[in-house]
């Protein structure tokens, strides 16, 4: 008869903690639960797991599992060997991704008296199996204590060093390598992870400086700078925080299932533990600027979690959101140089910014229902929305236009702009961006988010250089 093969569950069998998974879902759901935590844990770590356990639901189903490894275990199923499921994570958790995974021939986990980890565990096993009687497949430096009653070890994602301590308490029989190993590979998920192609928007800081044509304003330049980098840090990690409070809804999208935390490529407690060093560092910066500026960053995080916590649920109240949140980068860049705004550019703003929203929606939705799904998960819309979302989007996207033809004939034009007949050619080229925009989108190729899809976009690209250059040669004139 084989020796069975006892594997672990969290970081072996998936790229995620099951604890961490279950504590930001409870948190999500039902917040004031959330804050009893140190009260069960002050019980014991096989008390917290339960309760968690007991309240959030979830689908095994999604989960990023090591398929390398669950190729490898089906081959020694169809060999005849017991697989054995033994974690500390809860019992109803193990046999809920024991019974959709359907390869395990026994569960044990944590009770919610014994947290079934390191020594617990290896007790366990050795009571079941007996000594040297089972193979042992885990990941972590508390597998060692099992390692050393087991008869071979089976490696996975190993940390740094622990593979020669695996050798020395047993025969290795096979190893796993981490998904992410390379420091380059590190970093490109930590980038992903911190959205940095995103703090493309906040070039909008800058809009309120170059709309008074204050371009040799030194002082107002290094604020903006300062201010720029303290909008990128929050929002960086506001996105972190999205992406831990969001795992499932972006394992069932088609591409937000790769972001990094969702695939386990970088585990969820090291994005709580970078968030509020990245506050900290945006607070510090914004403070440099000026205590109005602080205020409006503080506006736009309360509202951006906000969102990402109940807002982006609400049907066309999300869209209108995030042209808000567009709109207050420009807001705050004019609080950081203490310039005015006027309302045309406001007014502008917020229609432009729900066109790209708009956009962004639709092109979800386009791809939700590409996939043979009626409704986006995690959003207040069925895949049949799409084409008013997309009459919404247009509609609001030639208001702007409109409302940027109404400013070319105020009073406040004539006093910027030396030539102002040149910047009515700006209108085109606007009519040209929005309506290229939308028929990208309907074509299925808007992959990003709308603002980070133009820069990469030639036709934008040539666009943005028309536009700029029509407004140019109003403000020098030309004869």
């Amino acid at each position: 008869m084989q020796t069975p093969l006892v594997v672990d569950l969290d970081g072996t069998l998936i790229h995620t903690d099951m604890l961490h998974e279950t504590a930001l879902k409870v948190l999500r759901e039902f917040p004031l639960s959330a804050l009893r935590i140190p009260v069960w844990l002050s019980q014991g770590k096989a008390v917290v797991k339960q309760h968690l356990a007991n309240r959030a639901q979830f689908d095994p189903a999604t989960l990023p599992y090591n398929e390398a490894l669950l190729d490898w275990l089906r081959t020694q199923k169809a060999a005849g060997r017991n697989l054995i499921l033994c974690t500390a994570s809860d019992k109803r958790i193990a046999q809920s991704i024991a019974d959709h995974l359907q390869l395990f021939d026994e569960v044990m986990a944590s009770d919610g008296e014994i947290n079934l980890s390191g020594p617990h565990k290896a007790a366990a096993l050795t009571a079941r199996f007996g000594e040297r009687n089972f193979d042992y497949a885990g990941n972590s430096y508390k597998d060692l204590p099992v390692w050393a009653q087991a008869r071979r070890a089976v490696v996975v994602n190993a940390p740094s060093g622990l593979e020669e301590q695996a050798h020395a308490c047993c025969e290795v029989e096979r190893e796993f390598p981490p998904p992410v190993s390379s420091p380059g590979a590190w970093l490109m998920n930590w980038l992903k992870l911190m959205r940095v192609h995103q703090w493309l928007k906040n070039l909008l800081l800058f809009v309120p400086l170059v709309a008074s044509h204050e371009f040799g304003n030194a002082q107002a330049w290094g604020s903006l700078l300062l201010a720029f980098l303290a909008f990128s840090l929050c929002a960086s990690a506001v996105y972190i925080t999205n992406d831990l409070l969001d795992l499932e809804s972006d394992r069932l999208h088609p591409r937000k299932r790769f972001r990094p935390i969702a695939r386990g490529y970088i585990p969820a407690w090291q994005g709580v533990l970078w968030t509020p060093f990245l506050l900290l560092a945006s607070a510090l910066l914004a403070w440099q600027v000026g205590g109005e500026f602080f205020r409006w960053l503080v506006a736009y995080f309360v509202l951006t979690c906000t969102y990402s916590m109940v807002l982006k649920r609400l049907v066309l109240i999300d869209c209108l959101t995030l042209a808000m949140l567009y709109t207050l980068r420009i807001v705050a860049g004019a609080a950081a140089v203490g310039a005015d705004l006027t309302f045309w550019l406001l007014t502008e703003s917020i229609f432009l910014f729900l066109s790209l929203a708009f956009i962004k929606r639709y092109a979800e939705l386009q791809l939700q229902g590409q996939n043979g799904t009626n409704r986006a998960h995690g959003r207040g819309y069925y895949t049949s929305d799409a084409p008013l979302i997309q009459t919404l989007g247009l509609t609001s996207g030639y208001i702007a236009v409109l409302v940027l033809a109404l400013y070319l004939n105020s009073d406040g034009v004539m006093q910027l702009y030396r030539s102002p007949i040149y910047i009515w050619a700006a209108i085109p080229f606007m009519l040209f961006w929005i309506s290229w925009m939308w028929m990208q989108a309907s074509r299925g190729q808007m992959h990003d988010d709308p603002l980070v899809f133009a820069v990469k976009d030639k036709a934008s690209l040539v666009s943005g250089v028309g536009f700029t250059t029509v407004l140019l040669l109003g403000s020098v004139g030309w004869s």
